[in-house]
């Protein structure tokens, strides 16, 4: 059977509710985040506001002087988590082979739908289901997405991002080789700025590139070779995952100031262990793996983390984990913009693991003395 993959991706989310939920913001540039005389960033911007350059992860002052016209609103994180909720229901309500992959987008199966023995008929068949579920998620929550039809995940995605917003694309595998040759090298996931550098250097700049030259990747990204070279081709075996586990849980802050006071960072610590530690609870969970974020005031992002052969639920053991990654890796040598708690390798709790550690196994060099 040919599979149909849908990428149902929601149009500038969180600006697009605010804009439905308040008619006077409709048409005008909208920037979702921290006041522009505030430290903070962009969580999300209206298209209005991004025909000015402003994009999500941008400082709210750098955004305000690129649109001054902009509207600067609040997030309501509550809002738009409920309604995340009711789309999906939708989507649900369309196919029960669904993964949602964040609060916006999520991936759909349709092949059982679709009627055709041959792939690329297979795939037009979709094409009346996509504009139907288009409609479905307008007339009941008023807001628009963007959708990639494709014969598997990748594919999918790039056909969503092609034509936003309220945009409907078809990736027929006849034309996906063809489809790819122009796009940057950086549309393939896994390909960030490091690699995409690494790459251009060698005269990578387009997925052509990778099409024409495959054979010299080993010598440049040596065992990730095979999988680059599929994804430039537009191969891409991966299922839908349709269980419901969350695979990760953060928490972060964006300090008024970049700061390396420790007792500030301690308390900033302290809240995110606490935020992260709650939500491990809520999900029934421990977690094996945790990780640090921290961010400097040019906007330098490094992350590190320590797998720990018992898992930790309780926010003070995540807290002395945290501390010492910060320690070990000497991550607070100039002031922080932002620092974060990430968990992750989840695991399901079990009696032998309940039981209270007799030792604490971390050192906790970063939490001792003023200037540690």
């Amino acid at each position: 059977m040919p599979r149909v993959f849908l990428h149902v991706d929601m149009d500038a989310f969180f600006a697009s509710i605010e804009q439905r939920d308040n008619p006077e913001l409709r048409g005008k540039p909208l920037v979702v985040g921290a006041a522009a005389d505030r430290r903070g960033v962009v969580c999300a911007a209206s298209y209005e506001a991004r025909k000015f350059g402003v994009r999500s992860a941008m400082p709210s002052r750098t955004a305000a002087k690129l649109c001054p016209a902009a509207i600067f609103v609040r997030p309501r994180m509550d809002v738009y988590r409920s309604e995340s909720r009711l789309i999906m229901e939708v989507l649900r309500g369309f196919s029960d082979v669904i993964e949602q992959v964040s609060v916006d987008e999520a991936y759909l199966d349709i092949s059982s739908r679709c009627e055709s023995p041959e792939g690329d008929a297979a795939l037009f068949e979709a094409v009346p289901m996509a504009k139907e579920l288009k409609q479905r998620i307008r007339d009941e929550r008023q807001l628009t997405a963007s959708i990639g039809i494709a014969s598997n995940r990748f594919l999918s995605k790039l056909g969503s991002d092609f034509q936003k917003p309220d945009g409907l694309t078809l990736i027929p595998d006849r034309d996906k080789v063809e489809f790819l040759r122009p796009l940057p090298v950086s549309r393939i996931p896994g390909v960030g700025p490091v690699t995409a550098r690494t790459l251009a250097a060698r005269g990578f700049q387009l997925i052509a590139d990778l099409q024409d030259r495959s054979e010299e990747l080993p010598g440049i990204v040596g065992s990730w070779a095979s999988k680059l070279r599929e994804r430039a081709f537009g191969n891409d075996d991966r299922p839908i995952d349709t269980s419901d586990e969350r695979k990760s849980i953060s928490s972060e802050t964006t300090f008024e100031v970049d700061t390396d006071h420790r007792p500030t960072l301690r308390h900033a610590l302290k809240e995110l262990a606490d935020d992260v530690a709650s939500t491990l609870a809520k999900e029934s969970a421990l977690a094996h793996t945790v990780q640090v974020k921290v961010r400097y005031s040019d906007f330098t992002t490094l992350t590190r983390q320590v797998r720990l052969e018992l898992p930790v639920a309780s926010a003070g053991e995540i807290y002395r984990a945290a501390c010492h990654l910060l320690a070990r890796d000497k991550l607070v040598q100039r002031p922080l913009r932002l620092i974060g708690i990430g968990l992750s390798t989840l695991v399901p709790p079990s009696p032998q693991l309940l039981l209270p550690f007799v030792e604490d196994p971390l050192p906790q060099p970063f939490t001792t003395g003023e200037h540690a």
